[in-house]
């Protein structure tokens, strides 16, 4: 895994939640889709509270705290092809679920600033990292620093394609 691609992956990716941002109107951000779902809102709210929990996961295996134990195959293969399963629909874990609320543009905005702060301060260890020592992601059980790097690039770009479908909905409704 390269990870000054995932690094620039990343950035590029959030870059994109930048720009969304600011195209959706005020009102429509706050607005639950008409089918239902998250609003923007609670994407932005979810997927950069979950990137920074990452990023604190990220922090403990540079401080050596994780454990050495073994990566399941079936994370190994979503870093891997760098997507989660398609067709599938995911459900939060219950205690993240709980943390998902709307939130305005300026909280959003400042989640993604305090989301590119911490990155900062961990990419210059990341490569130095040890491999070995893994901290436990809800689903895709253990994961070392440059996996749980790997998951935030898949996690929010996923996440991304959702704002999409938020789009297409608004629209469809109008």
């Amino acid at each position: 895994m390269n990870t000054n691609k995932v690094l620039q992956s990343v950035a590029k990716i959030v870059d994109a939640y930048k720009v969304k941002l600011f195209s959706v109107a005020d009102k429509e951000f706050m607005l639950t889709p008409p089918l239902g779902g998250w609003s923007y809102s609670e994407v932005y709210a979810h997927i950069f509270d979950a990137s920074l929990l990452s990023l604190l996961a990220v922090q403990k295996c540079l401080n050596g705290e994780g454990l050495i134990e073994k990566t399941h195959f079936g994370a190994k293969a979503i870093l891997f092809f760098g997507m989660l399963p398609p067709g599938k629909r995911y459900k939060v874990p219950k205690r993240l679920m709980d943390r998902v609320k709307k939130i305005n543009r300026n909280a959003a905005q400042q989640f993604i600033a305090d989301f590119e702060l911490q990155l900062d301060k961990a990419v210059s260890q990341i490569e130095k990292a040890n491999p070995t020592l893994k901290v436990p992601h809800p689903r895709l059980g253990f994961l070392n620093a440059k996996q749980w790097l790997r998951f935030i690039e898949i996690h929010l770009n996923h996440h991304l394609k959702q704002l999409g479908r938020i789009t297409h909905a608004h629209r469809m409704s109008n």
